[in-house]
């Protein structure tokens, strides 16, 4: 069981500001090319967030910066998305124990310290073979690519096997379904 202090939700940014957030489906610029919510606030459970605040300073010490595309997504916005895109093999149906409606997954990138992208193995959302983590990749693409994933790794997330950019806090399994607004952070 988790201390009741990690369980609560936190601005990502209130731990580390320079975390860049781009939540893409606050915008057209995702797959679906539609807004599914209305918040522009990167907020997951406090425990998983700090956590991502260690995997931020393991990535600035090399140089770099994470960029979150995607963090909480309440049930409401994940039937919003299952709506426009009913395809269960590429979007989960809307379910409060779900790791992203919980607050303990992340979508995420490199960047380099001015806030360019890096180049990764696929664009963000790419539901094609080339997304999976056993993908094979160009040299650049890897370099950048195992960069993220250590410091995710050692800061305690485990990598979806189908999506380079998808990280999950290795305890999800300890927090319960819990609901927040984050234009309230």
């Amino acid at each position: 069981m988790l201390p009741k202090d990690l369980t609560g939700f936190t601005n990502v940014q209130t731990l580390d500001p320079m975390i860049l957030v781009d939540l893409r489906y606050a915008t057209t610029n995702n797959f679906t090319h539609q807004v599914i919510y209305d918040f522009t606030t990167a907020i997951v459970r406090t425990g998983t967030a700090q956590k991502l605040a260690q995997a931020s300073a393991l990535v600035q010490a090399q140089g770099y910066r994470l960029k979150i595309w995607d963090a909480y997504r309440p049930v409401s916005a994940q039937k919003r998305l299952f709506d426009v895109y009913p395809d269960p093999n590429f979007v989960a149906p809307p379910d409060p124990n779900f790791s992203h409606q919980k607050g303990v997954t992340l979508d995420l990138t490199l960047t380099d310290m001015a806030g360019h992208d890096c180049l990764m193995p696929t664009a963000f959302d790419d539901f094609s073979p080339q997304a999976h983590r056993q993908a094979p990749r160009a040299t650049q693409q890897d370099a950048n690519y195992q960069i993220l994933d250590q410091a995710m790794h050692q800061a305690g997330f485990i990598g979806y096997e189908n999506e380079w950019w998808d990280y999950r806090d290795s305890q999800m399994d300890d927090y319960q379904p819990l609901s927040a607004d984050p234009n309230d952070y």
